[in-house]
């Protein structure tokens, strides 16, 4: 859809968070009339120098739009922002479409389709892959799960954030493939700590371990990158890890729930938790370096 046809398309967006910020200004940029709501207000000035109306509560923002996005750290959050008398669903005209593009696990998101549904709105699961800078350039995979009459429009909104949508089935599947990747990522993580203090402790030089491992078919760009960081030191946040965390515990929650352990993941969280204790929780979560 063109910016022209765009602008036909009027959207809330709920949640201007860290990750919301820049996704949003992507639909604004990409000409549809966004009207954006957060609980911190100084967070929305960015997003009305660049062309949003802001909206004074969630209610507000929703009343008559086409599309519906929330943006917002966990399920509790999206619940009293969405639902009962003074939620946004009732104010949402029957028929708009809602993408819940936060990750709030596999519980919270069945919760809410059934609250959407009971409101007569076309809910789409929706979390996306990526960190900041990603959301920033529009370079986000889409992790979408819905009805298939709601993906027209909603391909065309997720265009100007994403790079790739992948569309995996009902809703629900979205969360349950970002619960996979998020479960990888933090194994990841770990692991990239734990080489980098081990190369410290045999005697060698860990930068240039890492220099092998970005030779090497083993290494990945993401994983060398957050060696870089680790370090040098800097723990600027991409993805914060008091948010890394929450969807680790998300992770450990839904394997319970189906009976399977992820042992790595188990023996991972207590010292991540310890960081966050620590006041760690708002820098980049290779900070999980220092506790190794």
């Amino acid at each position: 859809m063109s910016n022209e046809k765009n602008h036909d398309v009027t959207i809330a967006f709920l949640g201007t968070g860290e990750m919301g910020t820049p996704m949003a200004s992507r639909l604004i940029v990409a000409g549809f009339n966004v009207r954006v709501w957060n609980r911190s207000k100084e967070r929305l000035k960015r997003l009305v120098e660049l062309g949003a109306i802001e909206a004074t509560s969630p209610g507000s923002a929703v009343a008559g739009v086409d599309v519906v996005i929330t943006m917002l750290p966990d399920g509790p959050t999206v619940e009293k922002v969405m639902v009962g008398v003074e939620g946004a669903l009732a104010t949402m005209k029957s028929g708009a479409t809602w993408l819940q593009m936060g990750t709030i696990g596999v519980e919270w998101t069945e919760r809410l389709q059934r609250e959407a549904i009971q409101e007569e709105a076309v809910f789409v699961d929706a979390p996306v892959s990526g960190s900041v800078q990603p959301a920033t350039v529009g370079e986000l995979l889409i992790l979408a799960s819905g009805p298939d009459e709601a993906r027209p429009l909603a391909e065309t909104v997720f265009r100007a954030m994403g790079r790739h949508t992948f569309w995996l089935g009902a809703a629900g599947a979205g969360s349950r493939a970002k619960l996979v990747l998020n479960n990888w990522l933090v194994d990841l993580v770990e692991m990239v700590a734990e080489t980098l203090k081990f190369s410290e402790a045999l005697g060698l030089d860990p930068r240039v371990i890492v220099e092998i491992l970005a030779d090497a078919p083993i290494g990945s760009p993401y994983a060398v990158a957050k060696a870089r960081s680790m370090l040098d030191g800097d723990f600027s946040s991409n993805f914060a890890l008091k948010h890394a965390v929450k969807d680790a515990l998300l992770t450990l929650e839904a394997a319970r729930s189906i009976d399977r352990e992820l042992p790595l993941t188990e023996s991972l969280i207590a010292n991540w938790q310890r960081a966050l204790a620590d006041g760690a929780g708002d820098l980049d979560l290779s900070v999980a370096y220092r506790y190794v």
